[in-house]
């Protein structure tokens, strides 16, 4: 599989300034950061709420 080099990312960032325009590019751009940064999270299992109090676990005597 071929890797992507400096190239391609400067040809696909040309397009899509074309295609979004100037003035939401940077807005497109924080959409797909945040939407990376909760796909990773939920695949971590990790989430917004703490727990309270720890559960307690009686071990038997």
């Amino acid at each position: 599989m071929p890797s992507v080099g400096p190239l391609e990312i400067v040809v696909v960032l040309i397009i899509a300034l074309v295609v979004l325009g100037p003035k939401r590019l940077p807005e497109a751009g924080r959409a797909m950061g945040r939407g990376m940064r909760e796909f990773k999270d939920s695949i971590k299992g990790v989430t917004d709420e703490t727990p309270a109090e720890p559960a307690k676990i009686d071990a038997p005597s």
